[in-house]
């Protein structure tokens, strides 16, 4: 396709989404009486992790969430921290908890992320979680890779049987991402550093109907490597100079993609969105189990 590839407006689209949780938060306010009640746990105050806080405030405040940021010490010991999520899971008003990243060196965040019990962990970082999503048996599912499928559902192309190829394989991005695809019938190659090693990433890439990238490198993935007509979205976020760009080489890109994320304004805005929706099923799931209980 040539300049013509369809820009994918993440703003708009987590604006939509958005408005949709309003009326669904409105639906559970009059049903029970109440609205989700999500924590935010942040270890001392690193600029960038203010700012996704920031953001995370604004929404929930949109939507009708209640939202708190509990802002701990930098050097706060994993035994407290520990100690404060506990505390977070035994408060029945309390219904999503998140660890929000980086955190301190001295502070295991798979460990302590494995501590937030399954039903209010809102970020699916929990063992249990992961492991349900593997089935496809839960609704918690970790955000960047929910805003990812949420922009591919957005441009109508069926994933049934489409070649989908994931660059990265991090625990957050890509392997889970990789199990989403796969739940819609995609066929699934997920690359990594070993592929670059072998000197095979291009032709993977090629072949790419729908091109997800999440590497952290910028402009690693050259335009003239992509497929003609392909679904680009591009997941990360480097500084280059005084500008914010993807990993993407995003002007040759957009010459053959047929739609394309941009970098800001692509992926980032609707990761927010998911981490809201995902503490509204935490909530749901806590009222469903007071019912069954009953």
């Amino acid at each position: 396709m040539t300049a013509g590839a369809k820009i994918l407006d993440g703003k708009a689209l987590a604006q939509k989404l958005q408005d949709s949780l309003k009326k669904e938060v409105a639906q559970l306010k009059r049903e029970y009486g109440s609205v989700p009640h999500l924590v935010n746990i942040m270890i001392g105050k690193e600029p960038s992790a203010c700012a996704y806080a920031n953001s995370q405030q604004k929404v929930a405040e949109y939507i009708g969430i209640s939202y708190d940021l509990e802002t701990l010490p930098a050097n706060v010991t994993q035994k407290d921290l520990v100690a404060f999520i506990k505390k977070l899971d035994a408060e029945g008003s309390v219904h999503g908890v998140m660890l929000h990243k980086p955190v301190p060196a001295h502070i295991d965040y798979r460990a302590v992320g494995n501590q937030i019990t399954p039903v209010k962990d809102m970020e699916g970082v929990n063992v249990a979680n992961i492991g349900k999503m593997i089935l496809g048996d839960t609704r918690i599912i970790p955000c960047t890779p929910a805003a990812v499928m949420e922009h591919i559902h957005s441009t109508g192309v069926s994933l049934r049987g489409k070649e989908a190829v994931v660059v990265g394989h991090s625990e957050i991005v890509g392997k889970p991402l990789s199990m989403l695809l796969l739940a819609e019938n995609a066929t699934v190659t997920v690359c990594h550093i070993a592929t670059s090693e072998a000197g095979k990433l291009t032709e993977h890439i090629a072949r790419a109907d729908v091109l997800v990238v999440a590497v952290g490198k910028p402009a690693i993935i050259k335009g003239d490597w992509i497929k003609q007509g392909a679904v680009v979205i591009d997941v990360g976020i480097n500084k280059l100079d005084s500008r914010i760009v993807g990993d993407v080489e995003f002007e040759s890109a957009r010459k053959r993609a047929s739609f394309i994320t941009p970098v800001p304004g692509g992926v980032g805005p609707v990761t927010v969105v998911m981490l809201m929706r995902n503490g509204i099923e935490t909530f749901k799931a806590q009222h469903e189990m007071k019912k069954v209980s009953i």
